[in-house]
């Protein structure tokens, strides 16, 4: 397997390491050649994983390319999370307080290298740490208070910050370290069958209307799962449940994710599971993906600010498409039409992200989205652009939300070739449930996005499949959950 150490600057690497790459962010994002490797595992040793900085992308792209990335996106997004932090510092509460008992201070930072810590006291917990945050260099930060020490940050470690007493030890560990193979720990399931829907009730968009979640849950109790709504102020009630159904809008940077990625880690049935939520949320991730995979989409620039900003016009005609990467229901896209109104958009974008996607403006009159559950196609529509308007959904008029019609369709009156590169696109993600969006403009059939939390709403998607859309979703949880009891 290809080893590649992935730095800001190559010179702070100063560890000689047979057989093991070192390049900068830039050069791994941008450089064709890396995009082209197979079987290889990044190290990720980015100064920092800020959501859509320079490291954030390393992680999430590795992934879209069949590389295996350490750490990988969800681990990066723990590292973030106070709440996982907290549950963590409780589960490993005797360790922390006996690894600390001669401290006499009331603060104290702990370097993890590779998993180990050169102080022999140390290393149970340096290991048990590492075990829960697999990234190859750690900061992490306790405090004592009321008699009690508390885990309060975890962090990346910059090459540049090893302190010189620690880097004899560190080329040790590094040396030991590579090429290792990694093992996740399993949680053990648990017996009951009980549903939660996540909902935010001030949603003006959400993925489910009233009436579907009534329909969802009278549709439950038929296949023996007690469904109950919650909200985002539940968060502590999620291991009362064996199923996460998420009936709200998702996104990385979001307490969705943490839902998700707390049920996950909880042993619930989460849809949509937190991979799929990182993977879909990004739409640089998403043409890398679709990329790598011979999918079609549209022509697509991923357009980073320092390399190749001035070569946007000549690579890709007016009007073009720049869409923010986490951006969803037509909101943080934009057309543009002329060199002026490309400048301003794109300052704007780069404000948020270091990366952003450019593509070519493909009009049609409508989408297609496929309902895909289980790596099967589940339900079909087009929806068709809102009237005088490029996009499905028209916010021009600020909270008045404008969409266009919409014609549900049975699977088998649609063209085999949709439903082909629609159920290629969604296993490329995951098993769970998704909708694939697809542009048809003659014999051309272009994926435009794959969402993980896809819109079924009374009335519309489940207008051929009536209450048996509701139903095959059910039995996809009552399923997974007794695979996972056996």
């Amino acid at each position: 397997m290809h080893s590649i150490v992935v730095v800001n600057k190559p010179k702070d690497w100063n560890l000689n390491i047979p057989d093991v790459e070192v390049v900068s962010a830039k050069s791994y994002l941008t450089d064709s050649r890396y995009s082209g490797i197979r079987n290889a595992r990044i190290y990720n040793l980015c100064q920092s994983y800020r959501y859509q900085g320079l490291g954030y992308y390393v992680s999430l792209l590795a992934e879209a390319r069949g590389h295996r990335s350490i750490p990988n996106i969800t681990t990066i997004q723990d590292l973030k999370s106070p709440s996982i932090i907290r549950i963590i510092s409780d589960e490993l509460d005797q360790l922390i307080q006996r690894s600390f008992s001669r401290l006499k201070s009331d603060q104290f930072s702990l370097n993890i290298y590779f998993g180990k810590n050169p102080t022999k006291q140390y290393e149970n917990l340096s290991r048990q740490l590492y075990s829960l945050f697999q990234s190859p260099l750690l900061r992490t930060s306790f405090s004592y208070e009321e008699n009690h020490w508390i885990l309060q940050n975890i962090s990346p470690l910059p090459l540049n910050q090893i302190p010189d007493h620690h880097k004899p030890f560190v080329l040790d560990y590094a040396r030991a370290y590579f090429g290792k193979k990694r093992i996740r720990s399993k949680n053990i399931s648990r017996p009951t069958y009980d549903m939660a829907i996540l909902l935010n009730p001030e949603e003006i968009s959400p993925p489910s209307d009233k009436r579907a979640i009534k329909n969802f849950i009278d549709c439950a109790e038929e296949f023996g799962i007690r469904a109950k709504t919650i909200t985002r102020h539940d968060y502590s009630r999620i291991p009362e449940f064996d199923a996460l159904f998420i009936r709200e809008t998702t996104a990385v940077n979001h307490h969705t994710y943490r839902f998700a990625r707390r049920a996950s880690a909880e042993n619930l049935i989460v849809v949509d599971d937190p991979v799929s939520i990182v993977k879909c949320a990004n739409k640089v991730y998403m043409a890398e993906l679709l990329k790598t995979a011979n999918i079609a989409i549209p022509k697509t620039v991923i357009v980073h600010k320092g390399v190749n900003r001035d070569e946007l016009i000549e690579n890709l005609n007016l009007p073009c498409v720049l869409k923010q990467p986490d951006g969803s229901f037509s909101h943080g896209i934009v057309k543009v039409n002329d060199p002026v109104a490309l400048e301003v958009e794109l300052q704007h974008f780069f404000n948020q992200s270091d990366l952003i996607i450019a593509q070519e403006f493909v009009p049609t009159d409508f989408d297609w989205r496929i309902g895909i559950l289980n790596k099967q196609p589940l339900y079909a529509c087009k929806y068709f652009m809102a009237k005088d308007h490029w996009q499905i959904y028209d916010y021009r008029q600020g909270r008045r939300v404008k969409d266009g019609d919409h014609e549900t369709i049975p699977i088998d009156k649609v063209p085999p070739k949709i439903l082909k590169v629609a159920q290629r696109a969604a296993s490329l993600i995951g098993d769970g449930l998704y909708g694939v969006d697809i542009k048809q403009t003659g014999n051309q059939i272009m994926v435009i996005e794959i969402n993980d939390n896809p819109s079924i709403d009374a009335g519309v998607e489940d207008m051929v499949l009536k209450d048996t859309l509701y139903a095959e979703i059910m039995r996809y949880f009552v399923q997974r959950i007794k695979m996972k009891r056996e």
